[in-house]
């Protein structure tokens, strides 16, 4: 359409006499106009050739290339997201597995050592009652031999303190049996 606009334009133009082309501009003398249009015509067809079939393909093949590299680079770099969080999901998976497990062991670990001290409770409290008990039976033997060494001191005191006092010696078997009488009636207070 522009190029008929410009033929249009120099035939209109060829007719009217023009002040320049008198005072020595030939591209306005009308009688080079026809030469001017042609190779007007031959410069700008070349051109535009050169344009559609050379540089312009290069160009759109670029462009078209990049728009390729570009969609190529977004789909996989949904992919590698894609990826990423599918790592990420089994990541997360993992350590709650590991803190389950965690638990678990933590749980077993605990009931383990319930059960160990328990135990261990149990044998510690059954020593101690047997230390009790010996040492119950210690303490007994110990009255029974205190009994017995507190009559035989309790005999050989109050003899000596009878001799002391009367100046004679006692009969052993009346302070012993005088010991032995005191002796049961005070016992059941101390047992």
């Amino acid at each position: 359409m522009r190029f008929f606009l410009l033929i249009a334009g120099i035939f209109i133009t060829s007719k009217i006499d023009l002040l320049a082309a008198e005072a020595g501009m030939p591209q306005l003398d009308p009688t080079y106009w026809a030469s001017q249009a042609f190779w007007l015509i031959l410069i700008f067809t070349a051109l535009y050739l050169a344009l559609s079939n050379l540089f312009i393909p290069k160009i759109k093949d670029n462009i078209d290339n990049r728009e390729n590299k570009i969609k190529d680079d977004l789909d996989e770099a949904q992919k590698l997201k894609n990826l990423a969080e599918q790592k990420f999901g089994e990541y997360e998976l993992s350590i709650e597995n590991a803190k389950k497990e965690v638990q678990k062991i933590i749980f077993e670990s605990k009931n383990k050592m319930n059960l160990e001290i328990q135990g261990k409770k149990k044998k510690i409290e059954k020593e101690i009652e047997s230390e009790i008990k010996d040492a119950e039976k210690e303490i007994e033997n110990l009255k029974k031999d205190s009994l017995t060494n507190i009559s035989s001191i309790s005999e050989e005191v109050a003899s000596k303190v009878i001799e002391r006092i009367s100046g004679e010696p006692m009969n052993q078997s009346s302070v012993k049996a005088a010991i032995l009488e005191v002796t049961k009636n005070n016992l059941g207070k101390y047992l």
